[in-house]
C-alpha cells in the first residue's frame, strides 16, 4: 500500500531512540524530509548518521530542550513549515503522590504535557492556513487506564487525550487532522532496563526479564516498529478521515 508521503516535511520529537527513532526511520523510508528533535546532542548526531545510510535519505537533527518555555527559533520555524508533526518526547516518573515530588511532577509535565501543547500551538496555525497537515500525539495507555503507581503520567496522558480530541475537532474545519496513539508497554531501552531490574530482584537473573512480561497480550510487549507503523499510517492520506481520536495500541490489555 502506497502511503503517498513522498516529499512530506516531518518533525518528530523524542526522535533519537525508541518509538521516535523508529518513526524517523519509517518516514525516511517513505521518502519524507525528516527533522529529528531531541535533547541529547550526541544521541541526535549518532541517530542521524545511522538514518543517512538509507539511500536518498533526507534527515537532519535538531537539539532542543522541549521543556523550556521559550523554544528555539530554529525549532519553531521547522514546526511551522511541517506537513506532519509527531509529538513523542517525554518521560514521566512512576510513583504515587507520596513518592513523586512537586518539582519532579512539574518538570515532567513541562516536557510532555506542555511540550505537546506548545509544539501543537506552533504547528497548527500554519497548517490551518495551508489547509492541510497532520499532528500525531504519542501519548500512553495510562491516559485511559490510570494507575496510582503512575499517577503523574496517568493524569498528564488523560489531559493529552482530551487535548487531542478537542484540537482535532477544531482543526478539521481547516483541513487539518490531530490524532493520537496510546501505546501499551513497548520494548524500548527504558522498558528492558526496568524489567531486567525486576527479573534480577525476583529470579536473581536479569536475563529472565521476558518472563516478567508473559502475562501481556500475545505474551510480549509491543515493538517500537509496531507503534511507529501505526503513527506513520495515521499521518498519511490513507487515514484521511481519521481525526480527533486516540487509538489504544496495547494489544487489547485494557479489555482483558
Amino acid at each position: 500500500m502506497k502511503l503517498n508521503l513522498e516529499g512530506k516535511r516531518v518533525v518528530i520529537t523524542g526522535g533519537s531512540r525508541g518509538i521516535g527513532l523508529e518513526c524517523c526511520r519509517l518516514f525516511v523510508e517513505e521518502g519524507c524530509d525528516v527533522t529529528m528533535v531531541a535533547s541529547d546532542e550526541n544521541r541526535v548526531a549518532s541517530a542521524v548518521e545511522t538514518l543517512r545510510k538509507t539511500p536518498e535519505a533526507v534527515v537532519k537533527g535538531l537539539c532542543a530542550d522541549l521543556s523550556a518555555h521559550a523554544l528555539p527559533e530554529a525549532l519553531l520555524e521547522q514546526v511551522a513549515s511541517a506537513d506532519i508533526l509527531v509529538n513523542n518526547a517525554g518521560a514521566i516518573p512512576g510513583g504515587g503522590l507520596e513518592s513523586v515530588s512537586d518539582e519532579a511532577w512539574r518538570a515532567a509535565w513541562d516536557l510532555k504535557l506542555y511540550g505537546y501543547v506548545n509544539l501543537t500551538r506552533a504547528a497548527l496555525p500554519a497548517m490551518c492556513e495551508r489547509g492541510s497537515g497532520a499532528i500525531v500525539n504519542v501519548i500512553g495507555i495510562a491516559g485511559v487506564a490510570p494507575r496510582y503507581d503512575y499517577v503523574a503520567g496517568s493524569t498528564a496522558n488523560a489531559a493529552l487525550v482530551a487535548f487531542t480530541k478537542a484540537t482535532g475537532a477544531h482543526a478539521s474545519r481547516h483541513g487539518v487532522r490531530v490524532l493520537g496513539v496510546n501505546p501499551g508497554p513497548t520494548e524500548t531501552d527504558r522498558l528492558v532496563t526496568l524489567y531486567r531490574s525486576r527479573a534480577a530482584e525476583r529470579f536473581g537473573d536479569e536475563e529472565r526479564w521476558r518472563e516478567m512480561l508473559s502475562n501481556m497480550p500475545f505474551g510480549r510487549p509491543a515493538t517500537p516498529n509496531e507503534i511507529a507503523s501505526l503513527v506513520v499510517f495515521l499521518s498519511s492520506s490513507r487515514s484521511a478521515y481519521v481525526n480527533g481520536t486516540v487509538i489504544d495500541a496495547d494489544g487489547g490489555a485494557t479489555s482483558m
